[in-house]
C-alpha cells in the first residue's frame, strides 16, 4: 500500500459562480457579479485545506481563462490539483448566482457538455486515490454513466486501500435534467430514477451527508425520519442530517424512532445573508473533525459554525473560515450575529486568505510622478515619453529578477500605464500609487470615489498611498489624514487589495526613536491594519525596535515594511540596509530616484540611449538587491 500523503480527495463538479453584487432583488436587477470558485467539491476542497487537511480534487476545466482561474485558486487555497484535468475541448461550468432573501436564490446553471461532466473511470488514477485517508463522492456526479463510473472506481479502490469514503447527497433536481434550465434554485423534485442511483452508492460509504431533502431523495420518501432508516438499511454509514439554522442531527448506529434522539449538533445565532455554499462550509467542518478524530459532537460544531460563516457572507468558497478564523470564534465568538461585520474575525480571515506573500522584497520605485515631469521640464523634453522611460527600467528590472520570487515594481497609471499593464505578465510584486503626488492632506488621484475605482483594478497590484504625517502636525490636519486613511482601508479591504501605507514623517518635523512607532500606534487605534509599511529609513536599532513591538503587538499578521530612499546616495541607503537587515519585520527595499534619477535625466536630454539607460538602471538597482541579498544570508541569488 502507498503511504498515505493527503488527508482527502474531493471528486466531482468544479466551475465558476458569477455571484450577483446587488442583493435582494431579482437575478434580472443585477448589474454586477463577483467572480468566485464554484462546485460543491471544489468549495468544500479548498474549505478543507484552509482548516488545515491535506486535500486534493478530482475534477476537469477547459483550457482557457477560466480553467486556468480555477487552478490558480486551488493552489491559493492549498489544493492539490495534480489530477484536475484539463479538458482541451469542452469549457469550464458556469453558474451565475444572486441573493435575494433568506430563502430564495435565484440560481442559473450553464453546464452543457462542460468539462467536469465529462470525467471518465481513465481519469482515476488508482495510485493516487491510494495515497489518501477518504475520497467524497458528490451526488451530481451520479447524473451520467460515466462521471458515475469514475466515482464508482473512486470509491472502491478507496476501500479496497483501507481508506475512508464519504458522500455529499449534493441534490440540485437540474443537473439530473429534471424541471426546466430556470428552475435552478429548486431544492427538491421527487424521482425514482435518482433514488436508484444514489442507493447504488450507499452501501459503499462510510458517511453519507444531506439536508433533509437530500435524505429525502436517498430514502425514497419525504418522511425524514423513514427516509434515513431507508438509509440505514442500505449502509452502515455514519448519517449526518442537515437542518439550517436548527444544526444538524448525526446517526452513528440504530435509528432512533425519535429523530431528536440522534447526537444533536446545534446551530449558531447568526444572521443568515446567503444560504448558497452553507452546506459547502458545513462538509470541510464536518471532514476536519471526522478525519482528524474528533467526537461527533466537536466535528458537527466545526461543521455548524463554518456554515455560519457561509450563510453570514458573499459568495461560496471565500466565505469558509480558516483554522484560525474558526480558533478564534470558538474562543471569542463574535461581537455581532452578522459575522460578515465582525472587525476582528474580518481580519483574521484577510489576512490567512489573502494571496501569497514575499519573505524578501527588492522593488524598483518608478511610480514618480510630479519628479519625472519636473525632469523633462528641465531637459525639454516631452513628457509623453515618460512612459517609454519606464518601460527601460521594468526591462532592466525584469532582467535582474529573472523570473526569481522577491522582485517587485511600484509603477503608476497615468504616465506609466503600459509598463503598469506589462508588469502584470510575471512574478513582480506589483505595487501601484493611488494618492495624489504631494497632497497633504492626502488626496486620491483616482478622485473621490475610492471604492469604486478599486473595482477596476487587479487584484494583485498592491495598493500604495504616501501620507506625510507628524505628530506635532495641527490637530485639523492630522483628522482629515486620518479620515482619508481610514477610508482606504475600508476600500481595500471591500475590494480585495492588499493595502501598503509608505509613512514619511522626516519632511514636516524632527524624528526621534519613537515618533514613527508612535504615528504606526496612532493608525493602528483607528482601525487601520495595513498589509505593508513603507518607511524611512531609520537611523538606530531602538527606532526599529519600538518599529516592531508596535506592529507586533497590533497586527502579528502584518507582512511588514520596506524601506524607501528618498533620492538619498547609495553609500547612505546600503548603510541603513545594514541596520535594517537584523529585523525580521523589514522584508526589504523600495527604491527609486537612487537608481534611476542621473540616468533619466541624461536619457530625456538625449545624452544616452535605450540600452545605456536600461544598463545603468540594472546595474545602480544590483548593487542594492546584492547588498540586501547577501545581508539576509541568500548569497546564491546575488550576482
Amino acid at each position: 500500500m502507498l503511504k498515505t500523503q493527503l488527508d482527502v480527495i474531493m471528486i466531482g463538479r468544479s466551475s465558476i459562480d458569477l455571484y450577483g453584487e446587488q442583493t435582494g432583488g431579482r437575478l434580472e436587477d443585477m448589474a454586477s457579479f463577483a467572480k468566485y470558485l464554484g462546485g460543491s467539491p471544489a468549495n468544500t476542497a479548498c474549505g478543507v485545506a484552509r482548516l488545515g487537511l491535506k486535500a486534493g480534487l478530482i475534477t476537469a476545466v477547459g483550457s482557457e481563462h477560466m480553467g486556468r482561474f480555477i487552478l490558480e485558486e486551488l493552489a491559493r487555497c492549498g489544493v492539490d490539483s495534480s489530477h484536475v484535468k484539463v479538458d482541451k475541448e469542452r469549457l469550464t461550468a458556469l453558474v451565475i448566482l444572486g441573493i435575494r432573501d433568506e430563502e430564495k436564490f435565484p440560481l442559473i446553471f450553464y453546464r452543457e457538455n462542460c468539462a467536469d461532466m465529462a470525467l471518465g473511470e481513465d481519469d482515476i488514477d488508482e495510485d493516487y486515490i491510494r495515497s489518501a485517508r477518504a475520497v467524497v463522492l458528490s451526488g451530481t456526479h451520479f447524473s451520467t454513466p460515466s462521471t458515475a463510473r469514475a466515482s464508482r472506481k473512486a470509491a472502491q479502490i478507496c476501500r479496497a486501500a483501507g481508506g475512508k469514503v464519504a458522500f455529499d447527497i449534493d441534490y440540485r433536481p437540474v443537473l439530473w435534467g429534471i424541471g426546466g434550465l430556470d428552475s435552478g434554485e429548486e431544492r427538491f423534485v421527487e424521482s425514482e430514477k435518482v433514488t436508484k442511483h444514489l442507493q447504488n452508492i450507499l452501501p459503499l460509504c462510510d458517511l453519507v451527508v444531506g439536508t433533509e431533502e437530500e435524505l429525502h431523495i436517498a430514502g425514497g420518501t419525504t418522511n425524514t425520519l423513514k427516509a434515513i432508516h431507508t438509509v440505514r438499511e442500505l449502509t452502515d454509514a455514519v448519517i449526518v442530517c442537515k437542518r439550517g439554522p436548527k444544526g444538524c442531527l448525526i446517526f452513528d448506529g440504530k435509528i432512533p424512532e425519535n429523530l431528536e434522539d440522534g447526537i444533536k449538533g446545534p446551530g449558531f445565532p447568526v444572521e443568515i445573508y446567503n444560504v448558497l455554499g452553507a452546506g459547502d462550509a458545513f462538509m470541510a467542518g464536518l471532514l476536519r473533525g471526522w478525519l482528524r478524530g474528533g467526537d461527533w459532537k466537536t466535528s458537527a460544531a466545526y461543521a455548524n459554525a463554518c456554515g455560519a460563516f457561509a450563510v453570514s457572507r458573499h459568495g461560496c468558497a471565500p466565505a469558509i473560515p480558516t483554522w484560525d478564523e474558526l480558533k478564534y470564534f470558538f474562543e471569542n465568538g463574535s461581537a455581532t450575529a452578522a459575522l460578515r461585520e465582525d472587525e476582528e474575525l474580518n481580519h483574521i480571515h484577510w489576512v490567512t486568505t489573502r494571496r501569497k506573500g514575499h519573505h524578501t522584497i527588492m522593488a524598483l520605485a518608478i511610480d514618480h510622478r510630479s519628479q519625472f515631469e519636473e525632469m523633462c521640464d528641465t531637459a525639454a523634453a516631452d513628457p509623453a515619453c515618460i512612459g517609454g522611460f519606464k518601460m527601460l527600467a521594468l526591462k532592466a528590472l525584469r532582467e535582474i529578477a529573472d523570473g526569481r520570487q522577491g522582485y517587485g515594481v511600484f509603477i503608476d497609471d497615468r504616465l506609466g500605464r503600459k509598463a503598469l499593464h506589462t508588469a502584470m505578465d510575471g512574478d513582480l510584486w506589483v505595487v501601484r500609487p493611488v494618492e495624489k503626488p504631494g497632497s497633504r492632506p492626502v488626496t486620491f488621484e483616482t478622485g473621490a470615489n475610492i471604492g469604486g475605482r478599486l473595482r477596476e483594478w487587479p487584484l494583485d497590484q498592491t495598493v500604495k498611498c504616501l501620507i506625510f504625517y507628524h505628530p506635532d502636525d495641527p490637530a485639523e490636519l492630522k483628522a482629515e489624514q486620518e479620515r482619508q486613511a481610514r477610508l482606504l482601508f475600508e476600500a481595500c479591504r471591500d475590494s480585495g487589495h492588499e493595502l501598503l501605507l509608505e509613512i514619511i514623517c522626516g519632511k514636516h518635523g524632527p524624528i526621534g526613536a519613537k515618533t514613527v512607532a508612535a504615528v504606526l500606534q496612532r493608525f493602528y487605534e483607528l482601525g487601520i491594519r495595513p498589509d505593508w509599511w513603507k518607511l524611512e529609513p531609520a537611523a538606530g536599532a531602538q527606532t526599529w525596535n519600538n518599529i516592531t513591538n508596535v506592529i507586533s503587538e497590533n497586527d502579528p499578521f502584518c507582512r511588514g515594511v520596506v524601506i524607501l530612499g528618498l533620492d538619498a546616495p547609495a553609500g547612505e541607503l546600503l548603510q541603513s540596509f545594514r541596520q535594517a537587515a537584523r529585523f525580521d519585520i523589514v522584508r526589504g527595499f523600495a527604491v527609486g530616484r537612487t537608481v534611476f534619477a542621473s540616468v533619466a535625466k541624461d536619457w530625456l536630454a538625449g545624452k544616452i540611449s535605450d540600452d545605456e539607460a536600461g544598463a545603468s538602471i540594472a546595474a545602480n538597482f544590483r548593487v542594492l538587491a546584492d547588498e540586501w541579498l547577501a545581508l539576509r544570508g541568500d548569497r546564491e541569488n546575488v550576482a
